[in-house]
């Protein structure tokens, strides 16, 4: 065997050598899952953009949330 490529005993193309010597594309970054308190906390600011709470309801309703 010779470099990295094993042998697998048929015969190898020039695309299939081109293909192995190509580093594998890196997998998409997919971002960490949300938690209940992201859940919440994103709730809880759509309902003060739409005029439901007052900035201290969402100041209680957050620190219950933070601690």
């Amino acid at each position: 065997m010779t470099g990295n490529v094993p042998y697998y005993g048929g015969r190898l193309t020039p695309w299939h050598i081109n293909a192995l010597s190509q580093p594998a594309p890196s997998a998409p970054q997919v971002p960490p899952p949300r938690t209940k308190d992201d859940l919440a906390r994103i709730a809880l600011q759509h309902l003060l953009d739409a005029g439901v709470l007052t900035p201290e309801e969402h100041a209680a309703y957050r620190s219950r949330i933070d601690s």
